[in-house]
């Protein structure tokens, strides 16, 4: 098993670790999110997307975007430091910091198989997946029913 830390990337590193699973043969999935304040349906969700294919890139938001769309405040842990944890992850194959508030550029850049999104999505609610489809791609909708969030976690700790 690799290290955590072997398993974050730049675009330009997992893309080749990405080319290098196609010419073997293998499925490529992406997930990704905030990642903000791990909790157990980040698990569930990255277990489910690691079940769509060979090999699980996940894309974790910089903190300038996570701060975008969640608010000050957010996120309570440095982009380094949450990719980290998800790397720790078994099913996590690759992981890829990007600063952009939606994966386009890295759906675009990796193309992978499958593009994983939670169930608080629909496959027709999924906003990347015009993207998904301009490539031959797929969405998929993973993990258990939305009954966890690092908001509401927060607020329980903060109580």
């Amino acid at each position: 098993m690799r290290a955590a830390a072997s398993k974050i990337g730049s675009l330009d590193a997992v893309r080749e670790r990405v080319e290098q699973a196609r010419r073997a043969g293998g499925s490529v999935a992406l997930a990704n999110g905030c990642f903000d304040v791990l909790h157990v349906g980040h698990v569930r969700y990255l277990e489910g997307a690691a079940a769509e294919a060979d090999v699980l890139v996940v894309g974790v938001n910089g903190d300038a975007s996570v701060r975008r769309l969640k608010g000050e405040g957010r996120p309570v842990m440095a982009a380094e430091e949450r990719a980290l944890l998800v790397a720790a992850l078994r099913p996590v194959d690759h992981v890829v910091v990007f600063e952009e508030d939606d994966v386009s550029r890295l759906l675009l850049a990796l193309r992978p198989d499958v593009h994983c999104k939670g169930t608080d999505y629909t496959a027709d609610t999924v906003p990347e997946r015009e993207v998904v489809r301009s490539y031959g791609g797929r969405v998929a909708i993973v993990g258990d029913p939305k009954r966890h969030d690092t908001r509401a976690l927060l607020s329980r700790i903060r109580g």
